[in-house]
């Protein structure tokens, strides 16, 4: 099998889903690959499955990932923002603060990148309404860069469920990168997790995230 087949198939349940691929179908040899994490994305994913929570193990997560897929991961980058904080914190801020930093702390000692945008508060119809800014800059341009990496890194693989990262995508396999998309999605009406199609399109191989996945890397089992 070349690399350009998408590993994803078209269900057969009621729901018409797409489901995970046929991973036996991928190659023998295994791909060198440096991970890209939204990690807004996949929290919202986590919370998706585990409304009651669920301790796991990023750098677990991506290693069965990677394993199922047929790859080796040389580096993993995780972007996120640290929550808003006023001129003069609140309590309440401070609070959220601390386990911020109690949570990036952990992934830097698994040797997890970690890039950081910033928080916005926007006051719309006198509710406040909070955005990360900066995020999908830095990710973007780390993706772009990834040419210029050693020759012994040929492919990527990127968790999100954002299309604005197609352009990017389509620049790294002009230049013979490989790219994956370890995604999540539905199809029911005004779920919060629409497909991406145009980017499902165009990745070379397309994984569905489960609630298994996160399961495998639950810490404390």
């Amino acid at each position: 099998m070349k690399y350009n087949e998408k590993v994803y198939k078209e269900g057969k349940d009621n729901n018409n889903m797409i489901l995970p691929g046929d991973l036996s179908r991928l190659p023998d040899d295994f791909l060198k690959i440096i991970v890209f994490i939204d990690n807004a994305y996949l929290m919202r994913v986590k919370k998706h499955f585990f409304n009651e929570g669920l301790r796991y193990n990023v750098r677990n997560f991506v290693e069965t990932l990677a394993k199922k897929t047929k790859c080796i991961v040389k580096k993993i980058y995780l972007y996120d923002a640290p929550p808003f904080q006023s001129k003069k914190s609140s309590i309440k801020e401070n609070e959220k603060k601390k386990l911020y930093d109690k949570f990036i702390s952990r992934f830097k000692k698994d040797n997890i990148i970690v890039r950081e945008g910033r928080t916005q508060r926007l006051k719309i119809n006198n509710i406040f309404v909070y955005k990360q800014k900066g995020v999908d800059m830095y990710l973007g341009m780390d993706l772009a860069s990834v040419p210029l990496e050693s020759d012994n890194v040929k492919g990527i693989a990127l968790v999100s469920g954002d299309s604005d990262f197609v352009p990017v995508i389509e620049k790294l396999k002009k230049k013979g990168i490989k790219t994956i998309l370890w995604t999540y999605f539905e199809r029911k009406r005004d779920s919060p997790f629409s497909r991406c199609n145009e980017l499902i399109r165009l990745v070379n191989v397309c994984i569905k995230l489960t609630k298994e996945d996160f399961k495998e890397a639950e810490e404390n089992k």
